[in-house]
């Protein structure tokens, strides 16, 4: 049996298939290094001149450990592991300067590792990859979809922490063509223009190709006290939101997560459905009726308090005969949108948890469809009542 530890490439068809059966994982193993043993000495983050992207400033509202433990960084991540490695690829207009260097987010330090490629454009691409090991320590053969879902989210910290830092357009890849790196996303400095974006019928929203442009959130984009206090809410998570409220998280989703993915909501009483945005986006319709947070409690790895959360919002797709490119993209998709679905649940006031282990989540079959064509990839849990306002009443 391949030694899912072994950070080397995998068979991520076979993998995923492995994670989406009720095979349980085994235990624990060791988890190595919360860090890659970057080459070189580390390197502070200079402060950035007045015209320069302040990387220091972007790094720390997106990926830099929080504590000497890096469990309270600011981007959620399956069982607090971060496995997600960063190398930035820096070009002119940036804080430190020209070249490709390895960042330790537990000491928001970076090692250089070499020259810059003669091609690269003004800014920062930062390359996103992973040590499966840390997850796969944990989750055992579950790990991969997690490793992916990990990977979309720290895209997302980042793209926000650009917006919310004013530099120039952002500009993310989660194609899904390369094992490595996962993702990238490129942040040109401060009134630079990105090279290579897309629109979509002059809506900005993200395509999966290289240098997508994304939305931003609704309300604008977030400020860096935001982005600082973000945090996955502890269960349980009770009590509905408002049907504006639940229809303006679908839509931040939707349109962050365009292209392979759908997307609806689980509701409960006292009209129990699966909502989904209508075709022009105003309101909510009903994609099929019935309690559904229960069956999805049993498909998150039996986290029980699923079945009483106010509201569970589900990506889905990834068909069980997709290949290896279309697993990563929707998963680096759906983790990208759900961060950014996260963000504004918070602005609302709502607790939210992120949901990313799911097993026999058929959608599709579970609702009269041919089977295997319609899976759940990714969720977050939505509640007005959070656990601490639930153990004091």
């Amino acid at each position: 049996m391949e030694d899912l530890r072994e950070d080397r490439p995998v068979d991520l068809v076979a993998a995923l298939a492995r994670a989406r059966s009720p095979e349980p994982p085994g235990p624990d193993t060791p988890a190595g290094g919360a860090v890659r043993a970057w080459s070189g000495p580390p390197r502070p983050l200079p402060s950035a001149g007045p015209a320069d992207l302040d990387l220091g400033a972007l790094l720390r509202l997106s990926l830099a450990g929080g504590d000497d433990s890096g469990r309270l960084r600011p981007v959620s991540s399956a069982g607090a592991l971060h496995p997600v490695d960063t190398e930035l690829v820096v070009g002119a207009g940036c804080s430190l300067p020209p070249g490709r260097y390895g960042y330790d987010p537990l000491r928001h330090r970076v090692h250089r590792l070499g020259r810059q490629p003669g091609d690269t454009p003004p800014g920062v691409t930062a390359e996103l990859s992973v040590t499966a090991r840390r997850t796969v320590s944990h989750y055992g053969h579950r790990a991969w979809p997690l490793l992916l879902l990990d990977t979309g989210h720290a895209a997302a910290a980042l793209f926000l922490a650009a917006r919310a830092t004013g530099t120039g357009e952002p500009e993310v890849r989660l194609d899904g063509l390369a094992e490595s790196p996962l993702a990238a996303v490129h942040i040109p400095p401060p009134g630079g223009r990105g090279g290579s974006a897309h629109q979509d019928g002059g809506r900005g929203q993200a395509h999966p190709g290289v240098g997508a442009r994304v939305p931003d959130l609704p309300g604008g984009p977030p400020t860096p006290a935001e982005l600082l206090a973000r945090r996955s809410t502890p269960p349980p998570l009770p009590g509905a939101s408002s049907q504006d409220t639940l229809r303006e998280v679908l839509t931040t989703a939707e349109r962050a997560g365009t292209g392979d993915l759908r997307w609806c909501a689980a509701v409960g009483p006292p009209r129990p459905a699966l909502l989904a945005l209508s075709a022009d986006g105003t309101t909510l319709r009903r994609y099929a009726a019935g309690e559904a947070r229960p069956t999805l409690a049993a498909w998150a790895a039996g986290q029980a308090w699923i079945a009483d959360a106010g509201a569970v919002l589900l990506a889905h797709g990834c068909p069980a005969d997709a290949d290896a490119t279309h697993i990563r993209r929707a998963h680096l998709r759906a983790g990208f949108a759900v961060h950014l679905a996260h963000v504004t649940a918070l602005r609302h006031g709502l607790g939210a948890r992120p949901v990313g282990s799911w097993q026999q989540a058929d959608l599709g079959a579970a609702l009269g469809a041919a089977p295997d064509r319609d899976w759940v990839v990714h969720g977050l849990a939505l509640g007005t009542r959070h656990a601490d306002e639930e153990n004091t009443t």
